[in-house]
């Protein structure tokens, strides 16, 4: 009995979510608020469980409500900073002297020593003026504080949903054909989709987000008593991805209509592989396209640069000087971050593809 229960327990090996202090005292002071009306919203409630964010829809939303509530109040506390009378930053600025009536002072006070007034700004030099801040510039900088960043923000609050749906169909796509390849074999070796299912729940960390959606499945039928077909169409509703969507709602097509199960899986996996082989091969094509492009850009191009910045810092006259510092800045600033450039390229592309 303890070793069947240590078996179920490997099988929810998932990370579960508990509410982190900001989420508590946002629910705290909104989650009444948005109680009803958030759990009557079907569609956040599904983006949710699609995005695998495991809190209820009230706390999502007064957490994003919070967020926004605390950046206004930082961008009250910077406009305060920038607009304070006599101690803010634009006071400061118009308190500093124009560089303009520098040098009509400093004669002025040369000139007339016996007109000099420490008690007056300028030491009373009638040329003297201090900076002004543009009007241009303080109406961007209240427009930027007081609308375009709360706006900004709470739309980037509310859309972490839909980003995280986004990431995880992005990593079922890319898991999908092996994990299609896994249900194939095991469907041939005569397995149960409840042990096809539970083993795919044991590899997360062969198969990724596919395991646990997998894990989801399992604990239906098992724990909830659900039927093949009823915990299939639940785990429709919970796909992220298109792919994983046509995949489970043509395995529920498949058992409703009493086709041959294991035919539907080995039709699935050869597709699924297909689209994937496309997608690797657009890949390297694209990082071939990019090598041709380095040879060109970052290994023939310096070179004739390089001799080029030479010669005409040999013979440069008048009409065009080129100094040495120009020469170093462009030989051991430009040309490296024209590497560094490629190398950070080539590092995210496959950085999205990594498995």
């Amino acid at each position: 009995m303890a070793k069947k229960r240590k078996s179920r327990e490997k099988v929810y090996e998932f990370e579960g979510m508990t509410l982190t202090t900001w989420q508590k005292f946002s629910t705290a002071f909104f989650g009444r608020m948005y109680r009803d009306r958030a759990r009557g919203d079907a569609d956040l409630t599904k983006l949710l469980v699609q995005a695998d964010i495991r809190v209820m829809p009230e706390v999502y939303k007064s957490t994003q409500l919070m967020s926004t509530i605390a950046v206004i109040f930082g961008c009250g506390a910077l406009l305060a900073l920038v607009f304070l009378p006599g101690a803010g930053l634009i006071a400061i600025y118009e308190s500093i002297q124009d560089i303009a009536t520098v040098m009509p002072c400093q004669d002025w006070e040369f000139w007339h020593k016996n007109d000099l007034n420490p008690s007056l700004p300028g030491n009373g030099c009638p040329h003297y003026a201090t900076q002004t801040f543009p009007l241009l510039w303080k109406v961007l900088v209240v427009g930027l504080l007081a609308l375009i960043v709360p706006v900004m923000s709470n739309r980037y609050f509310g859309g972490e949903a839909e980003r995280k749906r986004a990431d995880r169909a992005e990593r079922l796509e890319k898991f999908l054909p092996y994990a299609s390849s896994y249900t194939a074999a095991m469907s041939a070796a005569n397995a149960t989709p409840v042990r096809i299912f539970r083993s795919l729940a044991k590899n997360g960390d062969i198969y990724g987000d596919i395991a646990y959606d997998s894990s989801m499945i399992y604990r239906d039928m098992t724990l909830f008593g659900y039927d093949i077909i009823t915990a299939v169409k639940l785990a429709v509703d919970r796909a992220a991805s298109t792919w994983v969507t046509e995949f489970f709602q043509g395995m529920v097509g498949t058992l409703s209509s009493g086709g041959n199960l294991k035919l539907y899986f080995l039709n699935r996996a050869e597709h699924y592989m297909r689209e994937n082989r496309i997608r690797l091969t657009m890949f390297l094509e694209t990082l071939a396209m990019f090598a041709e492009t380095y040879i060109v850009v970052a290994v023939a191009m310096p070179l004739f640069l390089i001799v080029m910045l030479v010669i005409m810092f040999w013979v440069s006259g008048a009409g065009s000087q080129i100094s040495e510092n120009m020469v170093y800045g462009i030989v051991m600033g430009l040309l490296p971050m024209i590497h560094i450039a490629y190398s950070l390229f080539v590092w995210l592309m496959s950085k999205e593809n990594e498995m």
